[in-house]
């Protein structure tokens, strides 16, 4: 019998995006995706379909998977577990494949978020109608995410469940909304449930109480200790509300050298550690948030030794004080930062300095009509990123020029 695995879903650009005073712009939120793909990880959730401002870059992003460009990634929507909004959502975007349909199943939310407007009952209807209603429009894969899951009773929650799977639902998220569930109670509920159920489970943590890798990976072993695939819900450089979603490189490296994981489950084969130092500086630039020097992995810290026992022991076999090789996440090249002229692109850029940029990034144009027509996508990139470009921006810019004018340009309602 095939051995579940453990796959990962990152929410970045969706629950990522949605963390307070912060932003990225639909350029930033399509390099990510970008670099996600190159890391082998299994789904991006990208945006919100329903969401105006996100339209062209929906379609933009869903465009660069026909082109074969964002593949073998799938990129999935986020919606309201609603029939109006799944039918809002393929009219603004009609090559959808990807959904997750979310509502909440708590009393708690049933009662002081809805405020008597829905029961137990007419959730579950609301979902069903909801699932069957994308599935009929065009959707190839449905998950249906229980919102503060980890506050709903087992029963009903396995009640919600199975009425998912009934109307054509792929997997279930389980949503620990709050982050209150500890390793020990999302094993047990994720156990009971994905037992009860037979479904892949999606695992959504949070980290208010700072067990959010734990919990992560704890439930996704219980998931597969129940027979069925696991998806574990990640953010780069942990980002999300509050206190953050489950740190994307902390989750593959605890699923790598955990004691008593390691051996026994199985991570998705196509995860490319190597990516884990470019993309976590990218998204650190992108979202303005400095990454912390004790960052598993990717920190200034991560493989830094001081103190003479440990400095001694580390050069004599790295083994003594490190886990695992700095150079597996892609680190170790050495960064060199010129201090001399520096031509850069902006809103305000001349065409001989704009030459100059893409020379040193080894990129020619056939003409200056061509060289022409980048730079003003340049310079309106940087207008829309209200920063300056790295270089895989200029790069993915004058790639995909006809895909960077349509997430540069928006349409208000």
């Amino acid at each position: 019998m095939k051995k579940p695995k453990i796959y990962l879903v990152d929410v970045t650009n969706r629950d990522g995006v949605q963390t307070s005073r912060i932003c990225l712009s639909k350029l930033q939120k399509t390099m990510l995706n970008m670099y996600l793909n190159e890391m082998g990880v299994f789904q991006t959730e990208f945006g919100f379909p329903m969401t105006h401002h996100e339209t062209n870059y929906i379609n933009a992003n869903l465009e660069l998977a026909k082109m074969g460009v964002l593949s073998p990634i799938r990129l999935g929507g986020w919606l309201r577990a609603t029939e109006e909004d799944v039918k809002a959502a393929f009219k603004l975007a009609p090559q959808l494949k990807v959904l997750n349909l979310s509502i909440s199943t708590s009393d708690q939310m049933i009662m002081h978020k809805f405020k008597g407007k829905l029961d137990q009952s007419s959730i579950i209807k609301e979902m069903e109608d909801a699932v069957k209603t994308a599935l009929k429009l065009g959707a190839e894969s449905v998950g249906v995410n229980a919102e503060d899951a980890s506050r709903t009773g087992i029963s009903y929650l396995t009640e919600f469940a199975l009425a998912a799977k009934k109307a054509g639902a792929d997997r279930i998220r389980y949503c620990d909304t709050l982050g209150c569930d500890s390793p020990f109670s999302i094993y047990e509920r994720i156990k009971s449930l994905a037992e009860a159920v037979q479904l892949p489970i999606e695992v959504h943590c949070h980290n208010d109480l700072g067990l959010v890798v734990a919990n992560s990976l704890t439930g996704a072993m219980a998931a597969n200790d129940a027979g069925v695939d696991a998806y574990i819900n990640t953010c780069v450089n942990g980002m999300g509300e509050r206190a953050g979603n489950a740190d994307l490189v902390a989750v593959i490296l605890a699923i790598k050298y955990g004691a008593q994981v390691k051996d026994k489950y199985i991570l998705d084969e196509r995860v490319n550690l190597k990516v884990a130092w470019r993309l976590c500086k990218y998204a650190s630039y992108a979202f303005g948030i400095p990454i912390p020097i004790n960052q598993p992995g990717v920190g200034s810290n991560a493989f830094a030794h001081e103190s003479g026992i440990h400095a001694d022991g580390a050069l004599k076999d790295r083994r003594n004080y490190e886990l695992y090789d700095y150079e597996e996440l892609g680190r170790g090249d050495p960064e060199v930062i010129d201090t001399g002229r520096k031509i850069t692109v902006g809103e305000y850029s001349g065409i001989k300095g704009f030459r100059n940029v893409y020379d040193k990034l080894e990129i020619t144009f056939k003409d200056d009509k061509e060289a022409t027509e980048i730079l003003e996508l340049a310079r309106y990139a940087n207008v829309h990123n209200q920063k300056p470009l790295v270089d895989d921006e200029l790069k993915f810019i004058a790639q995909y020029p006809d895909i960077a004018r349509k997430i540069f340009t928006m349409s208000p309602v």
